[in-house]
């Protein structure tokens, strides 16, 4: 399927649900979007601790946010004739919200979760990549990131294991 529409800011004023799949933004960055989505999960992260909100709540947060993404990462690919385009980051914010719940509180805990899930979003080895090639629509625009933050969090957990001193 190609682009039928260019994303901009118009587009992205057009529809809430395109306001929230491209990431209040962060979607419209002409490289990398997902990493700039990704990024953006950091503020809103702390923004979240600062009202309150501990990291198990937070975890617990994602699964609505999740279910949210299914119709509104939905309506977005549509509307741009492509069902995963680079500039939806509503999965990747989603999903690393997911991972830094289960990171260390701390600079290098929450570098540790962004490299991690950046890597297994970006690289996408199996099953990551089996999921993104065959489940499509929103669910499967969020499905692989989610995968990709079960990952991350593993190797998040093993690392903190085997080297806690460093975070």
């Amino acid at each position: 399927m190609t682009i039928l529409i260019k994303p901009d800011f118009k587009f992205l004023l057009a529809h809430p649900a395109h306001f929230i799949a491209f990431g209040f933004g962060a979607g419209l960055a002409p490289k990398a979007p997902g990493t700039w989505g990704s990024l953006l999960a950091l503020p809103l992260f702390a923004l979240l601790l600062w009202l309150g909100l501990d990291a198990a709540h937070i975890a617990w947060l994602t699964l609505p946010l999740f279910m949210m993404g299914i119709p509104v990462c939905g309506v977005t690919g549509r509307a741009l004739g492509v069902g995963d385009h680079g500039g939806i980051v509503w999965d990747e914010i989603v999903a690393m919200l997911l991972v830094l719940a289960f990171a260390p509180a701390s600079i290098g805990g929450w570098i540790l979760a962004f490299v991690l899930f950046r890597l297994f979003d970006i690289f996408k080895p199996w099953p990551i990549r089996w999921f993104d090639r065959r489940i499509h629509g929103g669910f499967g625009v969020m499905l692989d990131d989610l995968i990709a933050a079960v990952f991350a969090i593993a190797v998040q957990a093993l690392l903190l294991l085997i080297l806690p001193v460093f975070f």
